[in-house]
């Protein structure tokens, strides 16, 4: 907790001191000083004057200036644009382009740019600089490496023309993905790398002080629609806080007017705070387990299967994240309807069966209770991070259901790029993670990557299915009707469900706590933008 944070004082008894410490914590982040009237006076209160700048904290650091690793930060502060954008449901919108179409073969993409758009050093967003951009999120291993692209080239100014080698229906969610965010030619330094963060977006950079501090401005440049108000909100700074008990006292102390990522004691305390508000949505996200199906005790299906059944997801759902209705009994949420699958026999704890299973596989009872294959117990390490702060919890309280099955598991808390780092070099064993599934507006993008023959960072690890790849791929390469789309969503979501190469652990409600002088603040499902120009200030 920083210095000279304390509780917001109660409206019903405000002492003097109280007062004064109120106006400081205020002051601090950015609002007017308020005067209070006399005792005996009738007068009615005066209108408080708007902060000068909107403090938001949350868990996520600004790690890398390279679009590919923290593009997301960018995205959701409104400091740049995709080529297309996504509505609530992962349906692609304009954005930088304000129209486009697609060729009756599928092959050539036009997109009309914006013709106003300007980047915040007042250069011009042409089609060329875009086509640069683009080009160099063409580079692997970033997400646009993976689509057929024979060229992208510029016709004229405002036209961008992509051409694909084969048909290919999800480059409409890949250009939303922030990895292709498109930054002017003076962000790139000679080597390429980028060294400063110029965007096309309504909000411009003032100062980026990485891993933990971005603040900006509205750009006056933006092009809007006569009738849309410029912003009410002129500048936002964003702070990276790593705990989440923190950013709760933030938030309840007026030194932040928006806090993301909540731990549940301090949700349920701040649902009792008179002047901080909790905004909800249910997120197309996962809290998962994945594994390493390549060592010898994971190969067997029946051992993962078993690591499953030994779960008790409602108990941890209802004891950590405060609802039992969020315990996954699939991979996918019913916040993504097409994918969600109600055929599937859900999830279940049994640790009978779970026994059986781990019999069935080898796995004997030492004196120690611990069971293990080939008549040595078998202790697994299972990698975590408080990015969200959740994670360790459960993560501990798997290991406790685990050892009750006889399964030692270590826990170890670090950072969230540990669990790529120990995918590429092969010592991963267990990791937990939330993973996003409409990362890529369309979940067979994602799920292409995490389950490709090779596997995924956040996905399969020793692991692949044929029947898998080659449904994503269909899915990814056209547009079939709707029941072949149906049937081979049905074959991925199957296939996951038996194999289990990531087991479910519980689907994802985002919580952020609202100061209630902030009005107009709405949650993005898909976790793309904050929607800072929507949000104004209330004078009450």
């Amino acid at each position: 907790m920083k210095k000279g944070l304390m509780p917001a004082p109660s409206p019903l008894r405000l002492t003097r001191r109280a007062a004064l410490h109120a106006t400081t914590a205020a002051m601090a982040a950015g609002a007017a000083p308020w005067t209070l009237a006399q005792e005996g006076t009738t007068k009615a209160a005066p209108q408080l004057a708007a902060p000068a700048t909107l403090q938001i904290v949350g868990p996520w650091e600004f790690t890398s200036m390279s679009p590919a690793s923290s593009g997301y930060m960018l995205l959701n502060l409104q400091v740049c644009e995709t080529l297309l954008g996504a509505d609530d449901t992962g349906r692609p919108q304009p954005a930088l382009a304000q129209r486009w179409k697609v060729s009756a073969d599928g092959l050539a993409w036009h997109f009309t740019l914006r013709p106003g758009a300007r980047f915040h050093d007042g250069s011009r967003a042409t089609a060329a600089v875009v086509v640069q951009s683009l080009q160099r999120a063409q580079k692997a291993p970033a997400l646009l490496s993976n689509a057929p692209i024979a060229s992208i080239t510029a016709e004229g100014d405002g036209e961008v023309l992509i051409r694909l080698s084969r048909p290919h229906n999800a480059l409409a969610a890949q250009l939303a993905h922030y990895s292709t965010l498109v930054l002017a030619p003076e962000s790139y330094g000679a080597d390429g790398k980028v060294q400063r963060i110029i965007g096309t977006g309504p909000y411009r950079i003032t100062k980026l002080v990485p891993p933990q501090q971005v603040e900006t401005e509205a750009f006056h440049n933006y092009e809007r629609p006569a009738s849309t108000p410029a912003p009410a909100v002129r500048s936002v700074a964003y702070m990276a806080v790593t705990r989440a008990e923190t950013r709760a006292l933030m938030v309840e102390g007026s030194q932040a007017h928006l806090a993301y990522g909540l731990d549940p004691a301090s949700l349920r305390r701040l649902r009792r705070h008179a002047k901080v508000g909790i905004a909800s949505v249910t997120l197309p996200r996962t809290v998962i387990v994945k594994l390493n199906a390549a060592l010898p005790g994971l190969q067997d299906v029946r051992v993962r299967q078993a690591l499953s059944l030994s779960i008790d997801r409602a108990g941890i759902a209802h004891a950590l994240m405060g609802d039992e209705a969020l315990a996954a009994t699939q991979l996918l949420p019913p916040t993504l309807a097409d994918w969600h699958n109600p055929a599937l026999p859900p999830l279940r704890y049994d640790p009978e069966a779970a026994q059986r299973l781990l019999r069935e596989a080898g796995w004997q009872r030492h004196s120690d209770g611990l069971r293990g294959p080939d008549g040595q117990p078998l202790v697994l390490s299972i990698r975590t991070f408080l990015d969200r702060p959740e994670l360790p919890l459960i993560a501990t309280a798997l290991q406790e259901q685990w050892r009750l099955a006889g399964i030692a598991v270590k826990v170890v808390i670090g950072n969230s790029g540990d669990i790529p780092l120990g995918h590429r070099d092969g010592t991963l064993q267990l990791a937990m993670a939330a993973r996003n599934y409409a990362n890529v507006p369309d979940p067979a993008g994602t799920l292409a990557g995490d389950f490709s023959a090779k596997g995924g960072d956040w996905g399969a690890m020793g692991w692949h299915s044929d029947a898998v790849v080659q449904a994503l791929a269909e899915l990814m390469r056209s547009t079939p009707d709707a029941r072949r789309a149906q049937a081979m969503r049905a074959t991925v979501t199957q296939t996951l469900q038996s194999e289990l190469p990531v087991i479910p652990i519980a689907w994802y409600r985002q919580h952020v706590a609202v100061n209630r002088r902030l009005q107009g603040v709405s949650l993005d499902p898909l976790e793309r933008s904050y929607r800072l120009t929507d949000m104004h200030w209330s004078n009450a």
